[in-house]
């Protein structure tokens, strides 16, 4: 039921629309459903060495990163993307690095940190046209199961099936079911999404990641969240990264963002708010409840901007931009809500807050005034589809979306113009 449960919370499934007919004398339904089926890897299959590969196109990509002029671009468990970005107009992809498994990634002086599966990697990146791994933390992350025979189970293969079920069926009208080791949604109730650490002004020792961020990096510690827990890496030695704790935070878990001595969790049921002046043993403070949805989260002072989304496995049902009073961090307070299309993540620098609208575009909004942000809207490009974005201290605004990934001139958010795109490449 553990991985069943992985599945049916997890924000990166396809978003496609059901198709339903019932023939009343033969008492069946038509329905598209999404299979998943496992997929187990030995331990040496998962440690296979760290291949880096020539610049390949994007597929699908994922998580996004930034750091001293490059960019880090995920493919979705397959491994990084390196672009040289010194020129933005005209950014280069130079190499690849494949990485089974891989979601996330974090850096700290020239040190690349990646999940691959279970294991936490090390990579030194100071020349990143030809990445190195140092170092290899195993078992810190934990697998979906484990067959004795088969291995770890890793994740689940997607498939959309349409098939007919008979009314006499136990699973006619079930949103989701099992058969064998297989899970069976329905089509209509998931979302791929992108599935990224901060415009929280970290210092350029370390990167800067988006709002869907599960890794992220405070003084010499890297934070790792998965769907239950915050792991603590102790990473003063930058090349052997040391397992040092894990806090439990709740159910549902999803993104990271660190905000002065703080981090704030995004969960499936709300925000989860933890001191971090312990830096081993963050304490929870507090949690800000709302309807079931996902979730990302930005800070800027005593405000926290959140958005909440439909059409995922988080079974949510709203489509709004969350503005909570943070100012007494044990009870945060709802201020107000903003109706949006179909909100991902965002990004904040200098009052302006950019939300990816998933395939309703990009939008800019003036918050200086919390209570006016709906009528303060900047701008708003469509065409093109948007789940997280990272705005930088140069006026660059970088966005990721399910098209390839987009760089705007931001230095003014009413006329944002775009000035390059990396496009995902098609089959």
């Amino acid at each position: 039921m553990k991985k069943i449960n992985y599945y049916l919370t997890l924000g990166g499934l396809l978003t496609l629309f059901v198709f339903q007919s019932c023939t009343q004398d033969l008492c069946n339904r038509s329905a598209t459903f999404v299979r998943f089926e496992p997929v187990y890897l030995q331990v040496n299959e998962i440690r296979e060495d760290i291949q880096i590969q020539a610049a390949r196109s994007l597929k699908n990509p994922g998580k996004l990163y930034y750091y001293n002029d490059y960019i880090l671009i995920n493919e979705r468990r397959e491994g990084l993307h390196i672009i040289d970005n010194r020129n933005p107009e005209n950014p280069e992809n130079i190499a690849f690095v494949k990485i089974p498994g891989n979601i996330d990634m974090a850096v700290k002086n020239g040190i690349l940190y990646a999940d691959n599966y279970i294991d936490l990697l090390a990579i030194d990146i100071q020349n990143p046209a030809v990445p190195r791994l140092v170092s290899r933390t195993e078992d810190v992350f934990n697998s979906l199961g484990q067959n004795r025979d088969l291995g770890h189970l890793v994740y689940y293969e997607e498939t959309v099936i349409t098939e007919e079920i008979n009314c006499s069926d136990p699973q006619w009208g079930n949103p989701w079911f099992t058969r064998g080791d297989d899970v069976f949604v329905n089509a209509s109730t998931s979302e791929a999404s992108g599935a990224p650490l901060s415009n929280s002004g970290l210092p350029a020792a370390v990167g800067i990641g988006g709002s869907l961020a599960q890794f992220t990096l405070a003084d010499h510690y890297l934070y790792v969240v998965d769907e239950w827990d915050l792991k603590v890496f102790d990473v003063i030695d930058c090349n052997q990264p040391a397992f040092v704790n894990t806090v439990n935070v709740g159910w549902g878990i999803e993104t990271i963002y660190p905000y002065q001595d703080n981090l704030f969790i995004g969960a499936a049921d709300g925000m989860y708010i933890f001191d971090n002046k312990n830096p081993v043993a963050p304490r929870f403070l507090s949690k800000f409840e709302h309807a079931r949805a996902c979730d990302p989260v930005v800070v800027d002072g005593d405000i926290a901007y959140v958005t909440l989304r439909d059409g995922t496995t988080c079974e949510g049902f709203n489509n709004q931009l969350d503005v909570v009073d943070i100012s007494t961090l044990t009870r945060p307070k709802l201020l107000t809500s903003y109706a949006m299309e179909n909100p991902h993540g965002l990004a904040l620098r200098d009052k302006t807050l950019y939300l990816c609208e998933g395939d309703a575009g990009l939008k800019a909004f003036d918050v200086t005034d919390w209570e006016t942000i709906d009528e303060n809207q900047l701008a708003h490009i469509k065409g093109f589809s948007t789940y997280d974005a990272i705005a930088l201290p140069n006026d660059i605004l970088l966005v990721i979306g399910k098209d390839g990934f987009y760089q705007f001139k931001a230095d003014n958010p009413k006329d944002l113009k775009e000035i390059s795109v990396i496009p995902v490449e098609r089959d």
